[in-house]
């Protein structure tokens, strides 16, 4: 899958590539670590798949169309009937057309950062960015209160992570793939690593040198963190990513035909298959990009021609195969970019485009007790704003979190010892469960 660059820049990165030791191996080690038992409620959802739309995609041309706002607005694209009578969405997403009783739109989410890193932030986290802190991913999360068992991961991305583990440490950090899959090709473990690039070979090359780093440091320093349970979690996290539960988790060629197919020939699509074997097989979140929405110019064309087909491919695929598997009643589904565009069309080019807007975007929710074949939410005439009262990120991480069985009010401690609430803001959306 290709990687794409927002006009802003590269996303900040975690701290996975900096320290001797992490390269070594040691944070890979702490990873490992299982949390203390947390506050847990009951949840219908016990695994979850996070599809993060780096750019910001268009709410007007896909869930949120206005054909009846003038032509500077609605742009060229047409609303479609859905299976859910009374809900339309673009013409270019037809089989997620067919799926609509599926998953919930929300429509008017709003807030107010247009800058790529900082909206990346605040939806792959729930909390509005601020300097001093940094908060953790919602897999982060979920694999330090719902951890995996031991020799499958508990958060994986494909390829990249859109967000760190924050306060929570590197212990609670993704591996990623590095790499998408492609149909019709095998697809393994092989490639995985911790952010930063440590994968299954290095692990194997410097597993001896852990023990001794261990023993020696252990002398040294017998009260560093750091170093804390270093030759329980150091086996562990070296059996997790060679064992051959992980691999052949990780290997869609065992996928028939007849099933790899409805996901589409895309690396995206694929790369749904793959997010679905994962969580089959006990991984607690994946999460997946398709990047490409930063339509600052030629929008039509870009979305007509490449994301529209490959996101209604993959999504489409993704939740009829989690149905067709019994997997969609205990899988939290969440699709989101960091803002939506402008209602306004521009004149960068041609046939326009649309600029950073986070005033008013969409998401989309599945699986778990979430209600299926609904809208919430609404926006006004030319999708402007919010009609009534919007929805923020913040109420659908409460909510993504409460479909999962965690408290979002739950509060964590940072390494100073400062309480922090896991979704300070924002309240869980009853609708999308009733």
């Amino acid at each position: 899958m290709k990687l794409h660059r927002t006009c802003d820049g590269m996303q900040r990165r975690d701290m996975l590539k900096t320290g001797v030791l992490s390269l070594g191996g040691l944070t890979l080690s702490n990873y490992m670590q299982m949390a203390h038992a947390g506050q847990v409620q009951a949840g219908r959802a016990d695994r979850a798949i996070f599809i993060e739309l780096p750019g910001g995609p268009s709410h007007l041309d896909t869930f949120d169309m206005k054909p009846d706002a003038a032509s500077e607005y609605r742009g060229s694209f047409n609303p479609i009937a859905t299976n859910v009578p009374g809900i339309q969405i673009s013409e270019h997403l037809p089989k997620l057309a067919t799926v609509a009783d599926k998953f919930a739109i929300l429509r008017g989410v709003s807030h107010t950062l247009a800058a790529h890193r900082l909206g990346r932030e605040y939806v792959n986290t729930g909390s509005k960015p601020i300097p001093a802190l940094e908060y953790p991913s919602y897999g982060s999360v979920i694999s330090k209160e719902q951890p995996s068992e031991n020799d499958i991961p508990s958060l994986v991305a494909v390829p990249k992570a859109g967000q760190g583990a924050g306060f929570l440490g590197i212990r609670y950090a993704a591996l990623e793939t590095n790499s998408s899959p492609n149909f019709g090709e095998p697809f393994s473990v092989r490639g995985i690593s911790l952010g930063g690039g440590i994968g299954v070979d290095e692990v194997q090359r410097r597993q001896s040198l852990l023990r001794k780093l261990d023993r020696r440091f252990a002398e040294l320093e017998k009260n560093d963190q750091l170093l804390e349970g270093l030759d329980k979690f150091g086996d562990q996290a070296y059996s997790m990513i060679t064992s051959t539960r992980a691999r052949e988790a990780f290997d869609i060629s065992r996928e028939p035909e007849s099933f790899s197919k409805q996901f589409g020939e895309e690396s995206f699509g694929q790369s749904c298959m793959l997010a679905l074997r994962l969580v089959e097989s006990g991984v607690r979140l994946v999460s997946v990009q398709l990047g490409g929405w930063d339509t600052h110019a030629d929008n039509f064309s870009k979305l007509k021609d490449n994301n529209l087909p490959k996101l209604d491919a993959g999504l489409s695929g993704l939740l009829t195969g989690l149905e067709q598997r019994g997997l969609l009643e205990t899988t939290a589904v969440f699709v989101t970019g960091e803002f939506g565009r402008t209602p306004k069309i521009n004149s960068r080019s041609a046939e326009g485009g649309r600029d950073h807007y986070p005033r008013c975007m969409f998401m989309l929710m599945a699986g778990g007790a979430v209600k299926g074949g609904q809208v919430i939410g609404e926006s006004d005439d030319n999708a402007s704003g919010p009609r009534h009262e919007g929805i923020s990120p913040d109420d659908v991480a409460a909510s993504f979190y409460h479909n999962l069985g965690i408290d979002p009010t739950m509060e964590y401690d940072t390494s100073t010892g400062r309480p922090i609430t896991l979704v300070r803001d924002g309240g869980i959306i009853d609708e999308l469960f009733s």
